[in-house]
């Protein structure tokens, strides 16, 4: 069973339980789904003593994971019947005629795909580049190689491991509606995400549904979610 926060439209810094409780009626999801797998490849994910090799395991892992969480009621299905051994039967399909997509934003977000490509592996799979200044935690982007239109009924989910300040994952929205993809459509992974990027998402994409290990209080003045796992880009690749 998850653990299903509605997130609301009012965001206070101080009382961060009282945001957790919030309920209305348009309100983004957030889920943090109680796997005891996912809780353990965070515990390693987090320990800052993990090596760049075991830690790029871990995020495998997580967004493997954290995929088979977003996607249990949400990937198009078709009835037809099959013959077994003994019998026909009624069985179930993904309906292949629906696009699937994944948009793994770089560079952190490679360290989910290959999780999340082990269970979606027909998807298709479009690049974002991403990079933010460290003054001012403005993002721009680098790269961008989505289509121009999408096809409305595609499903879209979004590797991000880090939500800290939202600055990255709102642009990726915009770049991705701008295109024709629903709101209710796509799904974020998440490793951690943080109280800025989460009010930021819910109010401007209250349909929207986030998948994430954890939920950490604080962003630093340097736009890093506190506890958080530290810079999942460099520790990936070891930079």
């Amino acid at each position: 069973m998850h653990h299903l926060i509605r997130w609301g439209r009012e965001y206070d810094d101080s009382n961060f339980d009282r945001i957790l409780a919030t309920a209305m009626t348009f309100q983004m999801r957030v889920y943090v789904p109680p796997h005891p797998l996912i809780k353990h490849w965070l515990a390693i994910a987090r320990d800052a003593t993990t090596p760049s090799a075991i830690f790029r395991t871990a995020m495998t892992e997580l967004g493997r994971w954290l995929t088979y969480e977003a996607v249990r009621d949400w990937l198009p299905t078709k009835d037809a019947t099959v013959t077994s051994p003994l019998a026909p039967c009624p069985a179930t399909f993904i309906d292949s005629e629906v696009p699937l997509v994944l948009i793994p934003v770089l560079r952190a977000g490679l360290a989910l795909l290959d999780g999340a490509q082990s269970l979606l592996p027909l998807a298709s799979v479009y690049h974002l580049g991403f990079v933010r200044n460290e003054e001012t935690l403005e993002a721009s982007c680098y790269l961008n190689k989505l289509p121009e239109r999408f096809d409305p009924q595609s499903r879209v989910l979004i590797p991000e491991p880090m939500l800290a300040t939202g600055g990255t994952i709102t642009a990726v929205m915009s770049e991705l509606t701008n295109r024709g993809v629903k709101p209710e459509n796509i799904r974020i992974i998440a490793v951690v995400a943080a109280p800025p990027a989460l009010q930021k998402l819910s109010v401007a994409y209250p349909s929207l549904s986030i998948y994430t290990a954890a939920i950490d209080e604080q962003v630093n003045e340097r736009g890093f979610i506190v506890p958080g796992l530290g810079d999942a880009g460099d520790r990936t690749f070891g930079t």
